[in-house]
């Protein structure tokens, strides 16, 4: 019997929060829309931070600051894959759309909790993650360390 090498998807999240409201994105996976927060995974020789800086400029056209981490968020998905997520927040270096978006995004929106609490999410993680950052859950970000980059 062959051991089969297994691993779970590095993935990146944001949480930026402007006015009491989140900025989020819909995605449209597996031909329905849903609403995430600007994520995505980490590539090849790309450090952890950078990743959520070019997920959050290529989803939505905003430059990102990550300022702390609110969690790290293991979950395996409906397409049987699992992903270990995490998420950071920070803020926007400006309020308009500065550069360009990712084509499988069809829009960007500000959504209040209540709002966002009746939209159809990517994942559970969405609201989890935004309960943590609401509970003022933080981590600095110097307990990520990159090397070999």
């Amino acid at each position: 019997m062959s051991e089969r090498s297994w691993f779970p998807h590095l993935t990146v999240a944001a949480i930026i929060e402007q006015n009491e409201k989140f900025l989020c994105v819909e995605e449209h996976p597996r031909h329905h829309n849903v609403i995430n927060q600007p994520a995505g995974h980490v590539e090849a020789d790309e450090s952890i931070t950078a990743a959520v800086q070019r997920e959050v400029l290529e989803e939505t056209g905003y430059a990102f600051t990550p300022t702390e981490l609110v969690g790290l968020y293991y979950f395996k998905g409906s397409n049987e894959v699992t992903y270990l997520r995490m998420c950071f927040t920070g803020s926007v270096q400006t309020t308009e759309h500065s550069g360009p978006i990712d084509p499988d995004i069809t829009q960007t929106h500000w959504f209040s909790w209540d709002e966002l609490k009746q939209q159809n999410l990517r994942s559970p993680v969405v609201l989890k993650s935004l309960e943590d950052y609401l509970a003022g859950q933080r981590f600095p970000m110097n307990l990520i360390n990159d090397f070999n980059l």
